[in-house]
C-alpha cells in the first residue's frame, strides 16, 4: 500500500519521441530496433524487403522468462525479439474508501460486482475502466474475456458473451460511469486520483502519478476472474528489441551483443524501477516485487499473460476493432452483449 511517493522517478521520453524508429522511417535499416510486437513486426519487415534475425544466432536466451513473454517475440518457432520489461493490467483500489465501506478487494466477478455496488456513493463510482472505441478499450476488455476462456477468433462464444455481460452490468447498475465509453486509460487514472472511482482497471505505468497524488492510499490486486479457480489472463505490453538483417555481419554481431546486454538482468531491474514495469525474467521480476510490492500483482499476472497477436498474428488489429465495436454497442445500450458480439463478428 502506498500513501505518497518518496523517491525520484527517471524522466520519460517525450510523447511520440521514438529515435529507434527514425532510421527505418527514412529507409535506412537500423542496427537494432525496438518494436511493440516482434511477431507482427517480423511479418511487416519481410514485406518491406528486410527481415529481423533469430536472436539465438547471437546466443540470446529466454530461459527463465514467462511463457507469454517468449511467445510475444517468437515467430514460426524462432525467437526474433526479447522484451526486457513488460506491463499488463490489474485492479487498483483506494484503500481508504474500501475500509470505510467495509469491503475487501474482490477476487471474483461476483465479488467485483458486489464491491463496486457497495463503493458507489454520490459522485464516486465503484469501479472505472476504459471502454472507448479504440484499441485501449479492447486492451482493457481482454482480461475478462481471456480469463473466462473466450478467444478473439470467435466473439460469439458463451465465455466472451459472459465477459461482455459483466462489464455491461457494471455500467447498467450504476457501479461504473456511462462515460467509460469515452474514457482513455489516462482518463480512468484521473478519475481514480480524484476520488471519483474507488477501483480502476489500469497498468503499472500509472504508479508514478499515483505515488505523487497527495493523500492517496492505494494498493493493487490481480483482475478478478469469474470463478476463484480461474487464472487471470491479461494482455502483455512492452517493446521487443530485435536485430535487423543489415547485411553486414560485423554490425549484426555488434547489434546482437547490444541486445543481449540491454535485456540482461541488471538492465531489466533498472528499467523496471524507473518505468513502473515488470522485468521479463521471472526471477528478476520477483526481486522487483520484493523491492516494490505494488507491482507484485503485475508480476503474478505476467506469468499467465498473453501477447495480443499470439492467436491471429497480423489479423489482430481487425479482431481488436471488432471487440471494441461490440463493447461500444453493449455499453451504450444499442444491443445486448450477445447481439453486439454477433454483429461485430460479422463485420
Amino acid at each position: 500500500m502506498r500513501r505518497r511517493g518518496r523517491r525520484e522517478r527517471h524522466a520519460q521520453p517525450r510523447r511520440g519521441q521514438r529515435p529507434d524508429r527514425l532510421g527505418a522511417a527514412a529507409g535506412v535499416v537500423p542496427d537494432a530496433a525496438r518494436r511493440p510486437d516482434a511477431r507482427q513486426s517480423r511479418c511487416t519487415a519481410d514485406r518491406r524487403g528486410w527481415g529481423t534475425l533469430p536472436l539465438t544466432d547471437y546466443g540470446i536466451s529466454t530461459d527463465g522468462y514467462a511463457d507469454g513473454v517468449v511467445q510475444a517475440g517468437t515467430y514460426e518457432d524462432d525467437l526474433y525479439g526479447v522484451v526486457p520489461v513488460v506491463n499488463s493490467l490489474a485492479l487498483f483500489y483506494n484503500q481508504d474508501l474500501l475500509d470505510a465501506a467495509g469491503v475487501t478487494p474482490p477476487t471474483t466477478w461476483d465479488e467485483l460486482e458486489s464491491a463496486a455496488a457497495s463503493l458507489t456513493d454520490g459522485d464516486t463510482y465503484g469501479v472505472a475502466f476504459s471502454g472507448t472505441n479504440t484499441f485501449e478499450g479492447t486492451w482493457q476488455f481482454l482480461p475478462f474475456m481471456w480469463s473466462n476462456g473466450g478467444h478473439e477468433d470467435d466473439l460469439t462464444a458463451p465465455e466472451t458473451v459472459e465477459a461482455l455481460d459483466l462489464v455491461t452490468r457494471l455500467v447498467d447498475d450504476g457501479s461504473a460511469s456511462q462515460s467509460v465509453v469515452t474514457w482513455s486509460q489516462n482518463d480512468v487514472n484521473d478519475q481514480f486520483i480524484a476520488g471519483k472511482a474507488a477501483m480502476m482497471v489500469n497498468g503499472p505505468w500509472n504508479l508514478p502519478s499515483l505515488d505523487a497524488a497527495e493523500g492517496l492510499s492505494f494498493d493493487v490486486v490481480t483482475i478478478p476472474t469469474r470463478t476463484a479457480e480461474q487464472d487471470p489472463v491479461a494482455p502483455l505490453g512492452g517493446e521487443a528489441f530485435t536485430v535487423p538483417n543489415t547485411g553486414d555481419a560485423d554490425r549484426m554481431a555488434a547489434a546482437g551483443e547490444f541486445v543481449d546486454c540491454i535485456v540482461g538482468d541488471d538492465h531489466q531491474l533498472t528499467m523496471a524501477t524507473g518505468r513502473g514495469a515488470v522485468p521479463s525474467r521471472t526471477e528478476v521480476a520477483d526481486q522487483a516485487a520484493a523491492d516494490e510490492p505494488l507491482i507484485a500483482a503485475f508480476v503474478d499476472t505476467v506469468q499467465t499473460a498473453r501477447a495480443r497477436t499470439a492467436l491471429l498474428g497480423t489479423q489482430w488489429p481487425d479482431a481488436a476493432t471488432r471487440i471494441y465495436t461490440a463493447e461500444q454497442l453493449a455499453l451504450t445500450g444499442e444491443a445486448s452483449p450477445s447481439e453486439a458480439l454477433a454483429q461485430a463478428q460479422d463485420q
